[in-house]
């Protein structure tokens, strides 16, 4: 502990010397970091509102114009037993029609050109929501299709696609933002660690000369990295909740549409901000300090 309280001092002091250079890379730590916090939010709540989008997705089975009730209910009873199928709801040929009157309002009069409703009866099928993958819903589709009273299936095969490809290019988007970020910190402290390991150098020839172990001469540049991360993350944090905060009592007020792209980070994340600054960090002046030849 004697030890750790002698590099922490050691860092901070060596810190407080070179106070211009560790400001502008706790700002650009702080930067970065901001950034990719602001990214992950607006992809947070992009996958929420496509959750909401695909919570109400459902597979639209057309039935014949000749079936009978008892081919309906044996229908009913097999989309019951099906464990694919979450909910399920029948819509009559008069429901059908009833909701497209309302649909098309004033308009409604072109409908009575019809002798009798031209519209079929239905069943609205919803899957499960880990099932929700294109191929899956086709194949789906596809059964059912070739079931005895079945007309046509409806199930919106390209709005799924759409989804499911947006989905996963934020997913992966995020991940190769998150590594160009964690890089890019870890290049920064690398760099001032070493600036600070040259300007220092007289002095860590001369621990050398008097046989401190390695180290000592090290560890110091470790807590330096270290420090510099966790308050590059606590400025990430201040800035973060700051900007939401902002956004959400004054923007939104001249803007609603923002909202669509804001969400607020749990709790947990703004504390985790500063320990993934000062781990990434940590990271960049392990590298810099292994250049260090003793």
């Amino acid at each position: 502990m004697k030890n750790v309280g002698y590099f922490l001092k050691t860092a901070l002091k060596n810190m407080w010397i070179e106070k211009w250079i560790n400001l502008l890379t706790i700002l650009s730590i702080g930067i970065g970091l901001s950034i990719f916090c602001l990214f992950v939010m607006m992809s947070v709540k992009m996958d929420s509102v496509l959750e909401k989008w695909t919570r109400s997705f459902g597979v639209i089975v057309y039935l014949d114009e000749e079936i009978s009730s008892q081919e309906e209910d044996m229908l009913k009873e097999h989309f019951l037993q099906d464990p694919d199928i979450m909910e399920i709801k029948y819509v009559s040929k008069e429901q059908a029609l009833e909701e497209v009157r309302e649909n098309l309002g004033d308009n409604a009069i072109v409908l009575d050109v019809f002798q009798e409703n031209p519209l079929p009866s239905s069943f609205e099928l919803r899957l499960k929501k880990d099932l929700l993958q294109t191929s899956f819903v086709k194949q789906k589709a596809a059964k059912l299709k070739q079931m005895s009273g079945i007309e046509e299936v409806q199930y919106g095969e390209k709005w799924l696609s759409s989804l499911n490809t947006i989905s996963k290019t934020l997913r992966i988007g995020t991940i190769f933002f998150g590594g160009a970020i964690f890089i890019a910190i870890s290049f920064m402290t690398y760099s001032t660690i070493k600036i600070f390991f040259t300007r220092r150098k007289e002095d860590i020839e001369t621990f050398k000369m008097l046989g401190a172990p390695r180290n000592f001469i090290r560890l110091p540049f470790l807590f330096e990295g270290l420090i510099v991360g966790a308050l590059g993350g606590l400025v990430s944090t201040i800035a973060i909740f700051g900007l939401y905060s902002f956004a959400a009592l004054q923007i939104i007020a001249f803007l609603p549409s923002v909202s669509l792209f804001m969400t607020s980070l749990p709790l947990a994340a703004y504390v985790l901000i500063p320990f993934a600054g000062a781990f990434m960090s940590f990271t960049g002046s392990i590298i810099a300090v292994g250049k260090i030849r003793y």
